[in-house]
């Protein structure tokens, strides 16, 4: 299907961060932009904030002087839905209430002629909600614009169950030739992103509620061997626990109170606090002018004493031998048959399984068991977060982390928690990715692009599945399952199909 041609009209309703975006984005890409806002004079105002942005893209060499003029020249204010007329495509930035933009798009149904595309921005309304009041609803999509517009790659076309398919596709072709890298999404609760990304905060805040570490310690673990850009706390923060809040218990709600979207009580009580994060100058940190901000728990410095083995050629048992080399430290090799990736004196090391620490030495039958974390990648990674049996000998964890500090880690040490951060974290991004999949909602190759694009995730996560091991997932989840006993860790059939048949989630 081909996209929109540069000579067809645009229209934004809406003149706030994301419509203004979302117009600067479309005059950019060629077409003339109608701007309308029920604020008198906002729209005049956006329009003359968005040449100012041209100009700077052009001071800044990104755009030629010419260019930039004539982007600028497309836009016009609008002063009343009569004047979009003659648009081929409308595309609403309003509140998020599914009224205002049902009656928006019902009055603009005797406005604009029967070929107009209809293209709504929200981000958590049903489509086919929207879509019901319409006398010609196969021509309502979802045009999910990430922000801020200019900048985030990612759009999410979101068809409605009237959805004509061929109005999907020539969004999705304009999007592309707008720049950006669009998704198909079915219309479901959050869509792709909104749905596959509440895992990030979910088991953060579950992991802060079971006393695993302070704030700062488990973002330092997830930014620093998870690869992500920011930390859930911070993130949160940075979203606002009012906001963040909300998209849950939207979701939540919309699943029919499905355990895996589960609100937080913790969040919930930032939120009654009025501790909002940045924008109220508290949230889990304190942001006022004189504030510091708490440093990451990390291990005092250890002597790795005892005789060091690396067993097996797991990813985190080859970095170590290429970390211990670099540091010029003495070890062995030896295979490894009960998953162990190293041992030094009396203390042996696993790669949590999504038990704890306490229960893998009980049932295993070793005793002086520390479990280390997931990591994007073991061999960049500059810090590793571990957790101890209870049963250990002090002796024997502390000569552990000896062993990762000599290896050039800083090692968090988390409370005894099933599955530790980083790896129950992705695991179940990945389930929730797996499970969009399952049920339609998109392609494993659209989940994963709506993460990478769309929150900065450094690995899709079906794609950071396949690499740590299908298997590997499933199996963390089921012993995440069983050690809480809750339907939020059921695992995903399209993770359980693939362990089956012996093959990746994108295959």
């Amino acid at each position: 299907m081909a996209a929109l041609p540069q000579t067809a009209v645009v229209a934004v309703v809406g003149a706030g961060a994301m419509g203004a975006g979302i117009a600067q984005v479309a005059a950019q890409a060629g077409h003339p932009v109608r701007l309308l806002d029920n604020r008198p004079g906002a729209a005049a105002a956006a329009i003359e904030n968005i040449r100012g942005q041209f100009a700077k893209l052009a001071d800044k060499g990104k755009l030629s002087a010419a260019d930039a003029a004539a982007a600028g020249a497309r836009l016009q204010p609008a002063d009343s839905l009569a004047d979009l007329a003659g648009c081929a495509l409308v595309v609403e930035a309003i509140v998020e209430n599914l009224e205002a933009k049902q009656k928006l798009y019902a009055d603009l149904e005797a406005i604009v002629g029967d070929d107009c595309l209809f293209g709504t921005n929200t981000s958590s309304i049903s489509v086919t909600a929207i879509g019901s009041a319409l006398k010609r609803p196969q021509r309502l999509a979802g045009l999910h614009f990430f922000n801020p517009a200019p900048l985030m790659a990612l759009v999410e076309i979101v068809s409605g169950l009237a959805t004509d398919g061929a109005v999907a596709d020539t969004l999705y072709a304009t999007a592309a030739a707008w720049g950006k890298t669009p998704v198909h999404a079915k219309s479901t609760p959050g869509f792709i992103v909104n749905r596959v990304a509440r895992p990030y905060y979910a088991e953060a805040l579950r992991l802060l509620q079971e006393g695993a570490a302070d704030p700062a310690t488990l973002d330092a673990v997830l930014r620093e061997a998870g690869g992500f850009r920011m930390g859930p706390f911070e993130l949160m923060d940075l979203i606002g626990h009012d906001v963040n809040f909300a998209v849950t218990n939207s979701v939540w709600r919309a699943f029919y109170h499905d355990p895996r979207f589960l609100p937080s009580l913790i969040q919930q009580e930032l939120v009654d606090a009025g501790f909002y994060g940045r924008k109220s100058g508290r949230g889990f940190f304190d942001y006022s002018a004189d504030a510091t901000r708490p440093a990451p728990q990390t291990e005092a410095p250890r002597t790795p004493a005892g005789k060091i083995v690396v067993c097996g050629e797991s990813p985190l048992a080859e970095a170590l031998v290429e970390r211990l080399q670099h540091g010029k430290l003495s070890f062995s090799r030896a295979p490894s048959s009960d998953g162990r990736v190293a041992e030094i004196g009396r203390a042996a090391l696993f790669q949590t399984d999504g038990r704890s620490a306490t229960e893998r030495a009980a049932s295993d039958g070793v005793a002086n068991c520390v479990l280390v974390d997931l990591a994007l990648d073991y061999e960049t990674a500059g810090r590793l977060a571990v957790a101890v049996a209870a049963q250990c000998e002090p002796a024997a964890a502390e000569a552990a982390v000896g062993l990762l500090q000599a290896a050039g880690y800083a090692v968090s040490r988390l409370a005894d928690v099933p599955g530790l951060a980083v790896m129950r974290t992705v695991a179940m991004l990945a389930n929730e990715a797996a499970d969009a999949v399952n049920q339609g909602v998109c392609a494993a190759t659209a989940a994963d692009a709506a993460m990478r694009l769309g929150v900065n995730y450094p690995r899709g996560p079906l794609a950071w599945a396949d690499q740590v091991g299908v298997a590997t997932i499933r199996n963390v989840l089921a012993n995440l399952g069983a050690s809480y006993g809750e339907d939020r860790y059921r695992v995903s059939p399209l993770i359980r199909r693939a362990v089956f048949a012996g093959k990746n989630l994108h295959d």
